[in-house]
């Protein structure tokens, strides 16, 4: 069996060698005009400045920590945990240098066709995604290669959410006050059009998309990665030995194989270019069962941990496309709300909160579904084998996740250059294929941490030594309230950050229509960089109360009222967190397309009283599904979880 460790150390080489190589594929391509070459600059130049900064503050954190764990936990913990985060930077990094550098080369490719727009945006989106997986997996191996114990891993997690709950956070705080001040000016007081250059906050608009959605959605899924391994391995040495620790490396491994297989599959035409990523999606799902029947029958006789496979690819896939139902423009629940904005922008809103929460029956149910019959098949260890299968089609469906950010930029950079109504309306078309494969994304990132976040508390009841949480006991409780509140605690400083930041954004867009005389006729440039600025600051100072608060709460909930009650905590947290991630998101990206069908020439159009009550739904929707779901949902349990599994030993 120790085979399958080099295996999987050869598939991550693979899959790392396959990133680099389409990321050189991207940059042979041309950028287009010198106007498009500057504004192309301006959205990497600022992407980076904010994460130069971002990474300041984190090396700090990573510095205090490390040695805080050094001193209580052991020297391994905290080399694991930094080498856990720089793995996580690293991953974020990478997707977000080659997006900001696809963007405009994806503009021109569409110049000459859609498909061979689609085809630069989607390779960018292949290096972000096959960099997460490869070094999600040689991460992991090689920490177990080296200590040989699977609990260490735990570090490696605390490393990995660590990164991903301040990128998700700062990503989110700035992409949403750019967003939100660029529509509550541009669009509605002033009249113009979505990234129009003579919108001030244009450029960190467009930053924003990057650094929320390719850096901090790629440390999001990096972190939810590696932690469904370790819960998986952790559970796997309980109760099947040897082999259970290496039967998650062996599925990653194996869902990459799938993964890489799948993007051959992934080939536009302009007459179904909206199916043309979901037949690679399909084909993941399809190679990753069949080779893991393989392994997992044939080789080791195990007929229901496969199973539990199925149903976490099964899972997954009716979330994602449940999702993109409820958030499409195509169809009727996000219609309705378009509907809803003729009669002004409270009826849009009341529509989008009644859709949201509506949205969250399907993928509760189905994970409620996946549990049972992984559990049914093969106990407690295969809920934590359905989370990895779930997350093993990772290379494909974070590829068409991060495709999404390009192809916005794409469309923003035709528009800022005045490219012309027909480059516009195929950068259009990409961007609502985007739209569509962010809302597939979405769902899936959550789901897939509600089960990331189950099996890392079922590795809690092992390594607390619980047999059972008894909840009539008043501190267990207490406990579970307590637990359930953090998600709203959490997103009421998410939302509060977005509003502060908005409002400077808002100030300061006015200021520039003001105060720079031609700027409304097109006659002067607007101070990008101001705005930047703003966003920037928001974003590193709002960040740093709710990451602490994230590490801090499980600690002082466990050694006050003990490890019952701290597991009554996260189960609260788990319940919560799910739901409100769900009903936010989907609510948000509903919200955002019914302003988007609006747009389209539906219910009066741009500059129509719809269109200005749709704006400010999407308004309310963007903190909504790009920073409270993503960072309350996605990793606050996840790290609340992992951060309980490593004080437990201290607690016990």
């Amino acid at each position: 069996m120790s085979i399958l460790i080099y295996a999987a150390i050869v598939v991550s080489c693979l899959a790392l060698l396959f990133s680099f190589l389409k990321r050189t594929e991207v940059k042979l391509y041309p950028r287009g005009n010198k106007k498009m070459v500057e504004l192309s600059d301006l959205i990497h130049h600022g992407a980076l400045a904010f994460l130069h900064a971002e990474y300041k503050m984190l090396a700090v954190f990573i510095a205090v920590v490390a040695i805080l764990l050094g001193v209580f936990l052991g020297v391994n913990i905290a080399i694991v945990f930094v080498f856990g985060a720089v793995l996580s930077a690293i991953a974020g990094n990478i997707g977000m240098r080659t997006a900001t550098s696809a963007n405009s080369r994806t503009t021109q490719a569409a110049t000459k066709s859609i498909e061979a727009g689609f085809k630069v945006a989607f390779a960018s989106g292949s290096v972000m995604s096959f960099a997460v997986v490869g070094l999600g997996l040689l991460g992991v191996t090689l920490c177990y290669l080296i200590f040989q114990d699977p609990n260490i891993l735990f570090g490696f997690g605390f490393g990995a959410s660590s990164i991903a709950l301040f990128a998700r956070v700062g990503g989110g705080i700035y992409t949403k006050a750019a967003d939100v001040g660029a529509d509550l000016v541009g669009k509605v007081e002033q009249g113009i059009p979505e990234d129009d250059p003579r919108n001030p906050a244009v450029i960190a608009d467009n930053v924003g998309d990057n650094v929320g959605d390719v850096a901090g959605m790629g440390a999001d899924l990096f972190e939810s990665y590696v932690d469904a391994i370790i819960a998986a391995m952790v559970l796997g040495v309980a109760f099947m030995g040897t082999n259970g620790i290496l039967i998650p490396l062996a599925l990653s491994a194996i869902g990459i194989v799938a993964s890489l297989i799948s993007t051959l599959f992934v080939k536009a035409k302009k007459k179904n270019i909206f199916g043309a990523i979901d037949k690679g999606i399909f084909a993941a799902a399809l190679f990753m069962a069949v080779i893991s029947y393989f392994f997992l029958v044939f080789f080791l006789g195990n007929l229901g941990l496969f199973f539990a496979v199925v149903a976490g690819l099964v899972g997954a896939l009716i979330i994602g496309y449940a999702t993109e139902f409820i958030t499409s423009p195509f169809h009727s629940p996000t219609q309705k709300i378009a509907e809803a904005a003729k009669s002004g922008a409270g009826t849009n809103v009341i529509a989008g909160l009644s859709t949201g929460m509506l949205s969250t029956a399907i993928p509760v149910i189905t994970v409620c579904a996946v549990i049972l019959v992984s559990f049914y098949f093969a106990g407690v260890m295969g809920v934590a084998i359905s989370a990895v299968g779930m997350l093993g089609t990772l290379g494909i469906t974070l590829a068409a996740d991060t495709y999404g950010s390009v192809a916005d930029n794409a469309a923003g950079i035709a528009e800022m250059a005045g490219l012309g109504k027909k480059i516009r309306e195929r950068t259009e078309l990409l961007d609502a294929v985007g739209n569509s494969t962010a809302a597939i994304g979405k769902g899936f990132a959550i789901s897939s941490a509600a089960l990331t976040a189950l099996a890392l508390f079922a590795s809690y009841i092992v390594v607390a030594n619980l047999s059972s949480i008894d909840v009539v006991q008043p501190v267990v409780i207490v406990g579970l309230f307590l637990g359930a509140l953090m998600p709203f605690v959490f997103s009421a400083f998410m939302l509060s950050a977005v509003g502060n930041a908005a409002v400077k954004m808002v100030e300061e867009v006015r200021r520039q229509f003001k105060e720079i005389k031609g700027l409304i006729k097109g006659k002067a440039k607007p101070d990008y960089n101001k705005c930047i600025a703003i966003s920037t600051n928001a974003a590193i100072s709002e960040m740093i109360v709710p990451g602490l608060l994230a590490i801090l709460a499980p600690i002082a909930v466990g050694v006050v009222l003990g490890p019952a009650a701290l597991g009554g905590f996260l189960a609260g947290a788990i319940a919560t967190g799910f739901l409100m991630a769900l009903f936010m998101a989907n609510a948000g990206a509903s919200w955002d397309n019914a302003k988007k069908y609006i747009e389209s020439g539906h219910f009066g159009g741009k500059r129509s009283d719809a269109h200005k009550a749709a704006v400010v739904g999407d308004t309310v929707g963007d903190p909504f599904k790009d920073t409270c779901a993503p960072s309350a949902g996605n990793i606050l349990i996840k790290l609340m979880t992992i951060v309980a599994l490593l004080i437990i030993p201290l607690i016990l």
